[in-house]
């Protein structure tokens, strides 16, 4: 429960509008010294975000040129090697958030490492069983998830509120 309120409350965070901008800024706060200054530098996590862009350059890539929407396209030898290297980033994705649960960094991050590594499997699947537009929406949720997954690690370190 703490990792789908934290997520929803960086969700919310993350909202801009009127009333985002017309609320009063506090004035900054120094952040903690933590685990999150440097985290982008460890090599498990850089080794994420390489992992991450190359394959979201891929499934935009299927995309733009149409291959991912080819009723064959699941059982091709591209989407076979893509889905192997996304279920070995899941689980990088799940050795992240133990990591950071074994130093008790106490952040959002290990929740949405969490969630991004059970999630990676579903939106595999989405586009293996889907046709179409389906498959073009699948494919883009899926490009969407691993952009995600890079950004959670490279974005600064927010102020806790």
């Amino acid at each position: 429960m703490a990792c789908g309120a934290a997520l929803a409350s960086t969700l919310l965070l993350t909202l801009s509008g009127p009333a985002a901008i017309a609320a009063p800024v506090a004035a900054p706060v120094a952040a903690p010294a933590t685990l999150d200054a440097a985290l982008a530098a460890e090599p498990l996590f850089r080794d994420i975000v390489t992992r991450a862009g190359t394959l979201k350059a891929r499934v935009e890539a299927w995309t733009a040129d149409g291959a991912g929407l080819a009723p064959a396209f699941p059982e091709g030898e591209a989407f076979r090697a893509l889905k192997a290297e996304a279920e070995a980033l899941a689980a990088l994705d799940l050795q992240a958030h133990h990591w950071l649960a074994a130093r008790d960094a106490d952040g959002d991050l290990k929740c949405i490492l969490r969630g991004i590594a059970e999630d990676l499997p579903v939106r595999l699947a989405a586009v293996e069983t889907s046709q179409g537009p389906a498959r073009a929406e699948a494919l883009a949720e899926l490009a969407h998830l691993l952009d995600d997954n890079a950004a959670v690690i490279l974005a600064p370190p927010q102020p806790a509120t």
